[in-house]
């Protein structure tokens, strides 16, 4: 009897150890990847991109849901609360991730209650401004705002407290000049205002503004990176009159805080992935974005870095959301 029920535990143990060793049958149904903002913004043009990569990969559908709202917190909020199983997914920028916590009070905590899965891109500010301003360089639109005396219209793309919305009062605070803020929900209504020329001037991701910039809709001024872009060598960057200045875009994709290691390691690989196809690397270099490399951990160190240092600015520049 007890050779017995030895052999019935140890066949119980075995089969135990067999299914914690079974892989993850990830995905066997359909995929939401939400973009907190209205569509044709950054987020949106990156979130197509992979969705459409890993639709073709995985055989499964991966949907993007545009969730806009609240300085794209109320989608990233929605994702929070969801299911922890790596069936819905999150693209947040720079201004959800790091520039919010220090800015809102948030129904979430960004580090708490999110899996970090891929750093997937980061791409430079573009300082542009509607063809009607008469101004081609740094210096000349820092002249023609302080003649206008606070008459310019500054585009804040995806709302107040966003990354658009940082740069521009850290502009205009460094050169002693005043613009008018007016916020969008989303990048590409506030560039569809710029090209028309019911607002003046904008930072915002190179990703979504530089094909208008290519197609004479709108002026480069310049860039926000630390060096100047392969794409638009002639292009000063904005830390060549303001030393220090750097700015931009990085997108991040989340999941909700508790799904399991192995999918959040299988969706990074299938990010990292994509971004190392040919066709997926020219369309980002084009556009002036840099893939990332950061692995899980390293986003979230990353994450960890950020929202105390972005804080520390925010404190210091005394930014305020109205």
């Amino acid at each position: 009897m007890f050779k017995i029920l030895i052999s019935a535990l140890a066949a119980v143990t075995l089969c135990g150890a067999a299914q914690a060793q079974t892989p993850v049958v990830y995905p066997n149904k359909p995929i939401k990847i939400v973009v907190p903002f209205p569509a044709g913004g950054t987020s949106d043009v990156l979130a197509r991109m992979l969705g459409q990569k890993m639709t073709e990969s995985w055989g499964q559908p991966v949907v993007i849901e545009n969730k806009p709202g609240s300085s794209g917190n109320l989608g990233a909020d929605a994702v929070a609360k969801s299911a922890a199983d790596g069936y819905t997914l999150v693209l947040m920028d720079v201004g959800n991730l790091v520039i919010s916590p220090a800015l809102f009070k948030l129904p979430f905590n960004v580090a708490n209650d999110f899996a970090p899965v891929a750093m997937v891109a980061y791409s430079p500010h573009l300082l542009a401004v509607s063809t009607k301003v008469p101004a081609n360089t740094p210096a000349e639109l820092v002249a023609y705002s302080k003649a206008q005396k606070g008459k310019l219209n500054y585009a804040v793309a995806a709302g107040m407290g966003s990354a658009s919305h940082l740069a521009g009062v850290m502009y205009a605070q460094r050169n002693g000049i005043e613009w008018g803020y007016v916020p969008y929900k989303g990048g590409a209504q506030a560039i569809s205002d710029l090209i028309g020329g019911q607002v003046d001037v904008m930072f915002n991701g190179m990703v979504a503004t530089y094909p208008h910039v290519k197609a004479g809709k709108i002026k480069l001024i310049a860039i926000s990176s630390a060096k100047r872009n392969a794409q638009t060598p002639e292009t000063p960057t904005v830390a060549e009159s303001l030393p220090g200045f750097l700015t931009g875009s990085f997108q991040g994709l989340l999941a909700p805080a508790g799904t399991p290691k192995a999918v959040i390691d299988k969706v990074h690989a299938e990010v990292q992935r994509i971004a190392a196809l040919p066709d997926v690397r020219e369309r980002l270099t084009t556009l002036g974005a840099e893939p990332s490399a950061m692995s899980p951990a390293d986003f979230g160190n990353w994450l960890k870095a950020e929202i105390p240092a972005m804080a520390k600015i925010v404190k210091d520049e005394k930014i305020t959301v109205e």
